[in-house]
């Protein structure tokens, strides 16, 4: 892991790399049925990339695109609770704008896994957030990525199923910054 090389894009920044991020989800879930198709992650990335806040980490290796996480705060009136199960804790899917940061994608080539390049990512990312908290959706399957979760500090709140046409039902995890992680 020594040359990997990780960089924080705006949406503007990121746009060249579109394609390249494509490759990289395609890759990733090249089993993963119609929900993990290429059009509907382009259209989940081109609507994500128009949120205030939203921020994307790469890690490179040798000018090869190996992995990135992307994410944008919940704005007010958001969407993202819809289709939460109860029992939640009271207050628990309000937002503010500067409440919860959304992690949406942690993704790292097959061949690159097991090397530390997810908590690098990660990490990147989230040690520069100011809000409260951080959530982010996991397939409750997906046992290496639950795992890392939770040594990653992460806890599971209840399940959340959304919207979108075939979406699976998902583990709703949340962050809270350690004692350790200043808030600024």
């Amino acid at each position: 892991m020594g040359d990997l090389d990780l960089r924080h894009h705006t949406a503007a920044e990121a746009t060249p790399l579109v394609d390249d991020l494509v490759a990289v989800y395609r890759q990733v879930y090249a089993n993963g049925g119609e929900f993990h198709s290429e059009d509907r992650y382009r259209r989940q990335l081109a609507a994500h990339m128009t949120r205030d806040g939203w921020n994307l980490v790469t890690a490179t290796a040798g000018g090869e695109l190996v992995g990135y996480i992307y994410g944008f705060p919940l704005p007010a009136e958001t969407g993202w609770w819809a289709g939460i199960e109860p029992p939640v804790p009271f207050g628990f899917a309000e937002e503010t704008g500067r409440r919860t940061f959304a992690v949406s994608e942690l993704l790292v080539l097959p061949r690159w896994r097991r090397q530390g390049v997810a908590r690098a990512l990660h990490d990147q990312l989230l040690d520069r957030r100011t809000e409260d908290r951080a959530t982010l959706l996991v397939d409750p399957e997906n046992d290496v990525a639950r795992r890392a979760y939770d040594s990653w500090g992460w806890r599971h709140v209840t399940h959340l199923t959304p919207s979108w046409d075939d979406a699976p039902r998902f583990m709703v995890l949340v962050r809270q910054p350690s004692p350790a992680e200043p808030v600024t």
